[in-house]
């Protein structure tokens, strides 16, 4: 609790919104990635703390709710199987896919448990050899080392009835993808600091440089992103364009090379369909070649499926910031976590979700 106390201490956090209001001479619109941040930012009411030339706009950086209908319906077709115990994270059960859930297969009778690592899931098959077990791995560089270490000792041990749905995804290609838009509005980044604990943050400098535009790795909790703010916009005021670490004590430029290695032996890095933002180039994680015989779109033959998205869900523009999930006519009404139209209402990382659930 000391611990925590220390990144949500009530003076330092107003000592950090007088340093950011004194700072600010003009209108600053400033993205966070991350949807853990949304989720801290709309819970502590950051926002409501800032200047009103200071908006914050949330950001694609929730892995469930940017994992495509595609590979829900994926999903579905495989946990359909009698044969097949479905494993996933607990998020991932109520993604609607275009018929239904994973909950609401789960209750007509499909083996579908949530696991906390894939690597539990792989144990799983060592203890069901009749069955074939398959795990769903989402999510973003953070969660993918652990993917590839269940692949990979899934390969060592020769599991042959364990294999994976991957739909990983990263983070520096989707920030270029926003850039690139015609739509973009995004003057400064809040970079995602667990990502940047794995991937390190030398690939932003680039990305930095070539849009002029100011990253700030920034941790999760209200003394962190006030302080990354803080830095933002000292840089946006001057005229700075550069890549700074406020989440220094997790974050290194270089990340963590051990996990990094074991992702490039076992991943190769693809084109990936992105819910509600259509397909960005080099933007995913897919299992190489030598890992095909534990790829699940490959053993169950679902590589082929390709579903619309839905039009009535308008997540694909509160994912580019270009919605606040309460301008939305569905929010809270047609769209709950009960019943939501799409991903961002179900995910814990998703903005709508956020909002539903503090600041109704």
């Amino acid at each position: 609790m000391k611990y925590l106390s220390e990144y949500r201490d009530p003076a330092t956090v107003k000592k950090l919104t007088q340093a950011i209001a004194n700072i600010t001479t003009q209108p600053w619109r400033i993205m966070e990635v991350c949807g853990g941040q949304t989720h801290s930012i709309i819970k502590h009411g950051i926002d409501q703390l800032l200047p009103e030339a200071i908006t914050l706009i949330h950001g694609p950086g929730c892995p469930v709710c940017v994992t495509p209908l595609a590979y829900i319906d994926k999903a579905l077709a495989i946990a359909a199987q009698p044969e097949v115990i479905f494993c996933s994270f607990g998020d991932m059960l109520r993604v609607p896919g275009s018929q239904l859930d994973l909950l609401a297969l789960k209750a007509q009778g499909a083996d579908i448990r949530v696991v906390y690592s894939p690597l539990d899931a792989l144990e799983l098959a060592r203890q069901q050899p009749d069955k074939q077990v398959v795990f769903f791995g989402v999510g973003f560089e953070t969660t993918a080392p652990t993917t590839a270490l269940a692949a990979y000792q899934a390969r060592q041990s020769g599991v042959m009835n364990f294999s994976l749905l991957v739909c990983h995804v990263r983070v520096p290609p989707v920030m270029q993808a926003l850039l690139n838009s015609p739509n973009q509005q995004v003057q400064g980044f809040l970079g995602a600091g667990h990502v940047c604990s794995i991937m390190g943050y030398h690939e932003y400098v680039p990305l930095s440089e070539q849009h002029k535009i100011p990253i700030v790795i920034t941790g999760f909790e209200p003394v962190d992103i006030l302080h990354g703010l803080y830095l933002c916009i000292q840089q946006l005021e001057a005229g700075r364009f550069e890549v700074e670490n406020q989440y220094r004590r997790v974050v290194r430029l270089v990340g963590n090379e051990p996990a990094q290695a074991l992702l490039q032996q076992v991943f190769a890095v693809v084109d990936r369909s992105w819910r509600g933002l259509g397909e960005i180039p080099l933007s995913g994680l897919a299992l190489k070649p030598e890992f095909a015989e534990w790829d699940a779109e490959q053993r169950f033959a679902v590589d082929s499926i390709a579903t619309q998205e839905p039009a009535a869900c308008r997540s694909g523009e509160v994912l580019q910031g270009l919605l606040k999930p309460s301008q939305c006519a569905e929010f809270g009404k047609t769209c709950t976590p009960e019943h939501p139209l799409g991903t961002t209402m179900v995910s814990s990382e998703g903005a709508c979700a956020a909002y539903f659930r503090y600041r109704r």
